[in-house]
């Protein structure tokens, strides 16, 4: 079974669509902010060429998503489905950042419910690779109820190699994980 990396994801909240190439510039519209990246390992990922090498990556990858506010439709952010691994019945969730008027508003956490909930029909385990110093992406992981479960050196499309810290959920533990309220913060 060839796994639907692109769906059309959605709640109260948000909504998620496969991302197109026409949605460089509203995206770029909102990735511009430098503090957006200043944990993340691509700290100058703001710079319009930066940005542009993550979205081609996007569109190569085959799973990137569109994150729009559910009630004005405006583009609020990215993430993307992708490694999936048939034989390993695994697929990666990450590559994601939203605006910062989002942040602590439950965005991260109602995609990645969505997100998981789909890849869970086709999977049995879903990993995060989080860069080593991105402490705000740590907390999140460990909110949402990410077991921390190694480290690697990740070469992002196009990018240098960082050193990264490796979270999973598996489908097992994902209901009693997404019945856990959201933590303040």
């Amino acid at each position: 079974m060839v796994p639907d990396l692109q769906p059309t994801l959605g709640d109260a909240l948000l909504r998620a669509r496969p991302l197109a190439a026409g949605d460089f510039e509203s995206l770029y519209s909102i990735a511009c902010d430098p503090l957006i990246w200043e944990q993340h390992p691509s700290r100058t990922r703001w710079q319009r060429d930066v940005f542009a090498n993550y979205f081609e990556g996007g569109m190569a990858s085959g799973g990137a998503l569109l994150v729009t506010d559910a009630q004005s439709g405006a583009p609020i952010g990215s993430s993307r489905y992708y490694d999936f691994d048939a034989a390993q019945r695994q697929v990666a969730i990450g590559y994601t950042f939203f605006a910062r008027a989002c942040w602590g508003r439950g965005y991260n956490r109602a995609l990645k419910a969505l997100m998981l909930d789909h890849a869970f029909r086709f999977v049995e385990r879903v990993v995060f690779h989080v860069g080593e110093q991105n402490r705000r992406s740590r907390i999140a992981m460990e909110r949402l109820g990410g077991v921390l479960v190694g480290a690697a050196a990740i070469a992002y499309h196009g990018e240098a190699v960082n050193p990264n810290v490796i979270y999973a959920i598996d489908r097992a533990r994902w209901p009693a994980c997404a019945r856990q309220p959201a933590p303040a913060g």
